[in-house]
């Protein structure tokens, strides 16, 4: 999840089955990497500097042992508030491998087929299209294979107060652009669905229920929480902070539950240890067995394929999607990840089973890609591919994004004027609805116009007149974007408005219409 799935068009720039035996992890001492041992800490502070990260945590696992769990930085600006191994973070799309081994132990305990339709255990489940809705199956709503664009719907979704029955049944508007089984689009929805499946197939057991009973419990995973409710009353946890649109700021707690089996998991280095110490054995966890070798595998089998092109980054070559997790190869080793987004938190995971190499990083910046370049760093150490400083290689790119947002913003901001439009201000306010979101309202306050969201009650944007009939959105959540709001006026009367969030919320813009 950035928003969603925080890196994805990085890792889709960069480019397996999963055939390998079960194996034993060997007690063995790990040996020495140069990069962990010598320059981790200082790559890791000079990092938070450049990419302005208020603070940051990692763990690696090596060879059945972790050999690094601890944080750097603080929780909180200006407040003697260290990170440590036990603070907490959303790490968002990585609670989605949750959700798929969940699916994956149900279908080895002959509770479901992953190859079952969905209808089965979600009645009236519908897709825009009559034939996908048909042949749509578990393991299709976890591949983000709808034919849909990557975030499609997630403006509605995000931060409502929509239920997750309510999201699975507004899934229908989400009309395709592409084929189904087809074309890839990151779909948020898609696990919301999977997850419900739990429920459905287990006699009553939820999706919370089944991951702490299942995967926290046995993995003792004690300060791991499968909802983000009352995150900010927590002792340790990470403050998000954001400096998309401004300087370096606090930005509000998601609230997300409803997309928990997408990514609702709050979480710390220390436990997170552990869940890669049972990626890398098999299943295992301190001998014991808390998923099938052939549950794991099935998380891991290509669900979707992304690319099989050569990365002119990174030495890859192709990249598929299992139940919850990436695969690819990176110098010769198959590897899987995956990458979350929260506004004001970005994390990612990662293990190379064929080397014992586990990795967990998470941050409270939602604007960097240091998390990303310091994974592929550690990557680099690891796998013999000589040094690149990855963090420089991606600073560039990240700083030239920034002068150009800068200008756009810029650009709106000298088009704020101070004469009026055309019409009276109190004519553009009034309801306003779109088939998928719902209602809106906007309302005249003094020299603005003021929209409030009713399914994101936390929610509302000010529109400052710049020309023609277009105004400048100011969302109070600023994660959400600085755009032009667009009014569609048929002869003298206003008949609907465009409104457009951040990309890593939702590409396309929505056309509310005046009722």
């Amino acid at each position: 999840m950035r928003k969603h799935l925080a890196g994805l068009a990085l890792t889709l720039t960069t480019i397996c089955l999963s055939i390998s035996c079960p194996h034993t992890v060997e007690a063995q001492t790990p040996g020495p990497n140069r990069f962990v041992t010598d320059s981790l800490d200082s790559y890791i502070q000079r990092g938070l500097r450049q990419w302005q990260i208020p603070g940051l945590a990692i763990v690696i696992v090596k060879n059945g042992q972790v050999v690094v769990a601890k944080g750097y930085g603080t929780r909180a600006v200006g407040k003697n508030e260290p990170v440590d191994a036990n603070t907490l973070f959303m790490i968002a799309s990585n609670s989605k491998l949750f959700t798929g081994t969940a699916l994956a132990k149900l279908e080895d305990e002959k509770k479901l087929s992953l190859n079952d339709h969905a209808v089965k255990y979600l009645p009236g489940f519908r897709l825009y299209d009559s034939t996908a809705s048909r042949l749509v199956t578990v393991r299709d709503l976890m591949g983000h294979h709808f034919g849909t664009k990557t975030f499609q719907g997630d403006f509605t979704f995000w931060d409502s107060n929509l239920s997750r029955e309510e999201i699975i049944k507004r899934m229908r508007l989400l009309k395709p652009n592409g084929e189904f089984r087809k074309d890839y689009g990151y779909c948020n929805a898609g696990f919301v669905a999977a997850g419900q499946v739990i429920p459905a197939a287990t006699g009553g057991t939820t999706w919370e229920a089944y991951v702490q009973q299942n995967f926290l419990l046995p993995l003792g995973m004690t300060n791991t929480y499968t909802g983000t409710a009352g995150l900010a009353q927590r002792p340790n946890v990470a403050i998000p902070y954001s400096n998309t649109y401004g300087p370096l700021a606090p930005v509000p707690f998601d609230e997300i539950d409803n997309l928990g089996p997408a990514g609702g998991i709050v979480s710390n280095v220390a436990d997170l240890g552990k869940w890669l110490k049972m990626q890398l054995d098999s299943g295992r966890y301190e001998g014991k067995q808390v998923v099938s070798w052939a549950a794991v595998r099935k998380t891991r089998d290509p669900n979707t394929l992304l690319s099989t092109r050569k990365s002119t980054a990174f030495p890859m070559h192709y990249i598929t999607y299992g139940l919850g997790v990436f695969s690819g190869d990176y110098n010769g080793k198959q590897i899987y990840w995956h990458t979350g987004g929260a506004t004001g938190f970005v994390s990612n995971t990662c293990f190379v089973p064929e080397e014992q190499i586990g990795i967990a990083i998470l941050t409270n910046n939602d604007n960097q890609s240091f998390f990303e370049a310091l994974r592929y760093q550690l990557l680099d150490s690891y796998l013999g591919v000589p040094y690149t400083n990855r963090s420089a290689q991606l600073l560039k790119g990240a700083r030239e994004e920034e002068k150009a947002l800068k200008a756009t913003v810029a650009r709106l901001n000298t088009r704020v004027k101070k004469n009026k439009p055309a019409l009276a201000l109190s004519a553009y306010a009034g309801n306003y609805t779109h088939p998928l979101f719902g209602p809106i309202t906007i309302e005249q306050k003094g020299k603005q116009l003021l929209v409030r969201f009713a399914t994101h009650p936390g929610l509302t944007a000010t529109l400052d007149y710049m020309d023609g009939q277009e105004f400048r959105t100011t969302y109070s959540n600023l994660t959400f974007g600085i755009y032009p709001a667009v009014f569609k006026v048929e002869g003298n009367k206003i008949s609907g408005v465009e409104l457009k969030v951040n990309d890593f919320l939702e590409y396309d813009p929505y056309f509310f219409t005046k009722g």
